[in-house]
């Protein structure tokens, strides 16, 4: 059995509880979230597979429960302890009873202020935690009896870091402040140059910050960003849904897209899918 993001919504809506982020954490993280598989093993025994396509930034995953595979690409691993994950490229979890992840899904990592790291060195594979965040938090958030503890620790955990360096770094200001407006600009076709300008740097100056802080130049990720969330509405209400609303120029511009997106994954993962998607609906 496999479920694939967008297309099976029930599934990643009820078995991966989220939790939002608080300011002033909201401009560097997206959610907290941790699985919930228990009625799915006693319904398929044999395990399942999840697939999700590209997205911005990274997630640190926090294994809870029994090793779980994990494959990035054409790499497969078997994660038995914690991993930084980079989430640019399409991936699959396959799971089996007595797995059990939690996870902080980060725009930027505040990680950045604290250790002389450059994000583009951390794109190609799943990275150990262990440089990364304090072990003593992730024995912690191992140990609470739930998610809301848990989410507690890790923002307690983040907020210091975040507030203590406050300002101190204009390359993670320019990109979180891009980042965390860019869904509520309503722009979708805005250029690089025009952001660049907005924020006082040469559009080189930008792609540099954003390689160095989510791995990705900057067009990479507000075009992630744009599509994801034109999927998004499309699936979700797809008579308010008008391919003109994020930037595009007729529905084959937003089809060729789309299928660029979808195309990461195995052609049998999301033939059936871009076949529903093909011709635009009728509104």
């Amino acid at each position: 059995m496999q479920h694939v993001e967008f297309f099976h919504r029930h599934h990643f809506d009820c078995h991966y509880h989220r939790r939002g982020a608080k300011k002033p954490l909201s401009k560097f993280i997206d959610f907290f979230w941790e699985t919930d598989f228990d009625t799915l093993f006693r319904e398929n025994p044999a395990g399942f597979s999840d697939a999700l396509f590209p997205n911005v930034g990274y997630t640190y995953l926090i294994n809870l429960g029994t090793p779980f595979v994990m494959q990035l690409g054409q790499e497969c691993l078997e994660m038995r302890s914690d991993g930084f994950l980079p989430r640019h490229q399409c991936l699959i979890c396959h799971h089996t009873p007595g797995n059990r992840i939690f996870g902080i899904k980060f725009r930027v990592s505040p990680v950045i202020f604290e250790k002389k790291i450059n994000a583009s060195e951390y794109k190609k594979y799943i990275f150990s935690l262990a440089y990364l965040i304090d072990r003593d938090v992730v024995d912690s958030i191992k140990a609470a009896p739930g998610l809301d503890e848990r989410v507690a620790i890790a923002s307690d955990y983040y907020e210091k870091i975040v507030q203590h360096y406050a300002g101190s770094m204009k390359q993670v200001d320019t990109v979180t402040g891009i980042l965390s407006s860019f869904p509520e600009r309503g722009n979708y076709a805005v250029t690089i140059e025009e952001l660049a300008l907005e924020y006082g740097v040469s559009s080189r100056t930008l792609q540099r910050y954003f390689e160095a802080t989510t791995s990705i130049t900057s067009k990479q990720a507000l075009q992630i960003m744009r599509i994801r969330t034109a999927i998004g509405h499309m699936l979700r209400d797809p008579r308010k849904f008008h391919f003109s609303q994020y930037g595009y120029y007729d529905y084959s511009h937003f089809y060729k897209h789309l299928r660029q997106f979808l195309d990461g994954h195995a052609v049998e993962l999301v033939q059936p899918h871009l076949q529903l998607l093909r011709h635009e609906p009728h509104l």
